[in-house]
């Protein structure tokens, strides 16, 4: 990474913008850039992104104060500090109600100036945190079997290098945990890390969450709206779900991939910034390419290297730890019955990861007394490979397990169970996969899911 901050010096008199990029470029954690005016100022706030901003208040033709208010309507997170040759009340005053963070009078104190860049830097930081859902730091990846340790190292040894990966595997396998675990072993774990489901927002707000949009873009458009592109500067943009992105956005993915460079919607001016991308997919992206939904030069830019992980029941001797884990954190009275940890280890686990996971929840909520057992586990007990139980009646379509049956069958026969239980709610079926509104739409349409009154 070439930079930990930017910063952009803005002062008519050249002899003091020379001797602050002077200063603070031979400090290793900045990198500066410098205005004699404040047209050139709002041109290089226009394409870059600053952490901070040191700001004259009195310049000719467009005044230190007219800046800053160009400064956070472009750029609201950006910090300003306000350079001024007189403490006068009524500007600093008038500059804090605009935005400012603070103000510094001339001449200036050297340590006084960086105490407060330094905490102006640590201001943006926490205003960027307090914005997006940040995700905790420790990672959880339990399992201690050779394929799934194997992917943690490989992972851990790809995190030091600043290549774009693709994170492949079956839906609920923790995707999302890998790649906070590449970003936290990076040497940007100390910058934002910032996840977009792409499968969960329709083009238009999709382009406007990832890159932002101008005021007036559009009929909801009240104000500018910095972009998750912006906001992840200097640090790490998880694309989930990458596969989903339509053929209509992947042509500006592929422009900010290449280049770091996007516009906000309904902008003009091309901005840059300094990510890491890291991608995840369940869908086999080569056939995407080969049935014309994905454009192959994107897959090639998002593929630099790749990391598979394997599904839940790649890794059996996985299955009990994880209960154990989810017991743990999810009630400290609940155990679980011998019997019921048979049940969990016959199980095929379709949905992974995160589907134990709602298992444990739910067995948590409906088991009596302290012990959990083989009844109070809801799931799909037909497609253990052992003994089965018989399938309720309210949940129909279960295929005999005698005879062959494919992966998709697995998933179909799954969607359709776990609808027929929530009387095809689709919400709390979506829920309960762990899976959004729009993938669960779209996997109906691919298996041709009968719901009532759909036709």
């Amino acid at each position: 990474m070439s930079k930990k901050h930017r910063i952009l010096v803005v002062d008519d008199e050249e002899s003091i913008t020379f001797l602050l990029k002077t200063e603070l470029d031979d400090l290793t954690e900045y990198e500066t850039d410098t205005a004699l005016n404040g047209a050139d100022a709002l041109n290089l706030l226009q394409s870059h992104v600053y952490d901070v901003v040191l700001l004259d208040v009195k310049m000719p033709r467009v005044s230190g104060i007219e800046v800053l208010r160009q400064v956070k309507e472009l750029s609201p997170s950006t910090q300003v500090i306000m350079l001024t040759n007189i403490v006068d009340v009524k500007t600093a005053i008038e500059t804090t109600k605009l935005g400012a963070y603070d103000y510094v009078s001339k001449p200036y104190d050297v340590d006084h100036l960086l105490a407060t860049i330094r905490r102006a830097i640590e201001h943006r930081q926490l205003l960027i945190k307090s914005e997006v859902i940040q995700f905790s730091q420790t990672t959880n990846l339990i399992g201690d079997s050779p394929g799934f340790r194997s992917v943690v190292q490989n992972a851990i040894k790809l995190a030091a290098s600043e290549a774009f990966i693709l994170i492949q595997g079956p839906s609920g396998t923790g995707k999302e945990l890998f790649a906070q675990l590449i970003h936290n072993n990076s040497s940007r774990r100390d910058q934002p890390f910032i996840a977009v489901n792409c499968a969960a927002m329709p083009d238009q707000l999709l382009e406007s969450e990832l890159f932002g949009h101008e005021k007036g873009s559009f009929t909801s458009a009240v104000k500018t709206k910095q972009g998750l592109v912006e906001v992840a500067s200097g640090g790490t943009l998880f694309l989930d779900e990458v596969g989903d992105i339509s053929l209509t956005v992947q042509p500006k993915m592929l422009r900010f991939l290449e280049a770091g460079e996007f516009r906000r919607v309904g902008g003009t001016t091309n901005r840059t910034v300094d990510v890491r991308v890291v991608s995840a997919t369940n869908k086999d992206l080569q056939a995407e390419v080969h049935a014309g939904r994905f454009r192959a030069d994107l897959l090639y830019r998002l593929n630099v290297v790749n990391l598979r992980l394997p599904s839940l029941r790649e890794r059996p001797e996985d299955i009990l730890p994880l209960v154990d884990f989810f017991l743990a954190r999810k009630s400290k009275t609940k155990h679980m019955s011998d019997a019921a940890r048979q049940s969990l280890l016959r199980y095929h686990w379709p949905g992974n990861v995160r589907e134990l996971k709602h298992v444990i929840e739910g067995a948590i909520a409906v088991s009596q007394g302290d012990r959990i057992e083989p009844q109070d586990l809801w799931i799909n007990v037909a497609l253990n490979a052992t003994n089965p139980p018989a399938m309720p009646q309210s949940l129909p379509g279960v295929l005999s397990v005698s005879e062959p049956i494919s992966l998709d069958a697995v998933e179909r026969i799954h969607i359709e169970n776990v609808l027929a239980h929530f009387g095809f709610n689709r919400a709390k079926t979506a829920q309960a996969l762990g899976i959004t509104a729009k993938t669960l739409y779209l996997k109906i349409k691919r298996y041709q899911i009968k719901v009532p009154n759909e036709g």
